[in-house]
């Protein structure tokens, strides 16, 4: 384990406990921990997660604007849900985004477990998008994507992020939990 990943492994914490609060700040050590994985990820030759960092970094400033522009009265972030064809929608586009990324990784790059790798980041970048746009499916795709990432990085020996993508896929669920309480208490809105 490096200070590094041990760094943005806590940052990571931070961030999570903040989101599940729906505090605008969790954008702030989210920057911060994505900026430390890249190089991480990178010298493990997980060159998808490498690369989506850098999205996540973009997709952070775009969720703090997004995020300030949309705090209700009490200054909390208001939760809205996908109807179902936008659901299915989402889930087209990210997984044709994963089986095209992938094949990519497999063909053109040393990548290790391009296939996994590419989970990960079509995942990522599906539950990033829905959470800068306050979706509440977000929460349940984290999880997935959880699960996936905890038997990838365990593989590649970054035990620390393993373990942290254990307590995320805890984290998750409590966020979800939080999230629909949210929803309840300002009367569920229904995105399109």
């Amino acid at each position: 384990m490096s200070p590094f990943e041990a760094v943005a492994a806590a940052l990571g914490v931070i961030n999570i406990v903040l989101l599940i609060r729906r505090n605008i700040w969790n954008y702030a050590f989210g920057l911060a921990m994505v900026a430390l994985y890249a190089p991480i990820f990178f010298e493990q030759r997980l060159y998808s997660d490498a690369l989506l960092q850098l999205f996540f970094f973009a997709v952070q400033l775009y969720g703090w604007w997004e995020w300030r522009r949309s705090a209700g009265r009490s200054g909390e972030v208001v939760v809205e849900r996908l109807g179902w064809r936008a659901r299915a929608l989402w889930a087209s586009v990210a997984t044709a985004a994963w089986l095209a990324w992938s094949s990519g990784m497999h063909h053109f790059t040393d990548a290790v477990n391009p296939y996994w790798d590419g989970a990960v980041a079509a995942m990522s970048v599906t539950a990033q998008a829905m959470l800068a746009r306050r979706l509440i499916e977000n929460w349940p795709l984290w999880g997935a994507v959880d699960v996936v990432a905890i038997a990838l990085y365990w593989s590649r020996d970054l035990r620390v992020t393993a373990l942290l993508y254990a307590l995320f896929l805890l984290m998750s669920l409590l966020g979800w939990r939080a999230w629909l309480r949210a929803e309840r208490e300002n009367g569920g809105e229904t995105s399109a």
